[in-house]
């Protein structure tokens, strides 16, 4: 019903920025929230920065002033911006978006199917 496609990924030395790009694509009534988690190997799956609707945004301490995430709500689409990146940002990068589907009023939660970013040292 919904498929959420990200884009951005890619290999960049320390110091170097990316910049990632989530669409979200099907039976949507609106989108709440959209969000950008990560998980390394061998760790959980982490919040890196999270926006509302209304465009309030939240980070994680180890990417803010780095990190930012922004949203175009015509296009159902958020991005986040990664600058001055360190290679312990290295994971998989997911986008998330909490939305109302047409076909009913409940909130889901979908996930897109992640996008690797290596930070080379």
């Amino acid at each position: 019903q919904v498929q959420l496609v990200e884009s951005g990924g890619g290999l960049v030395q320390a110091g170097g920025s990316l910049r990632l790009s989530c669409a979200a694509s099907g039976m949507i009534r609106s989108i709440n929230s959209m969000g950008w988690y990560r998980q390394a190997p061998g760790k959980q799956r982490e919040l890196v920065a999270h926006i509302t609707s209304g465009g309030s945004t939240n980070y994680a301490d180890s990417v803010k002033g780095r990190f930012t995430i922004s949203r175009d709500n015509a296009k159902n689409t958020v991005y986040l911006q990664l600058n001055r990146l360190k290679p312990e940002d290295t994971a998989v990068y997911y986008c998330n978006a909490n939305l109302l589907l047409i076909s009913d009023y409940k909130n889901y939660d979908y996930w897109g199917q992640g996008t690797q970013v290596t930070v080379s040292s």
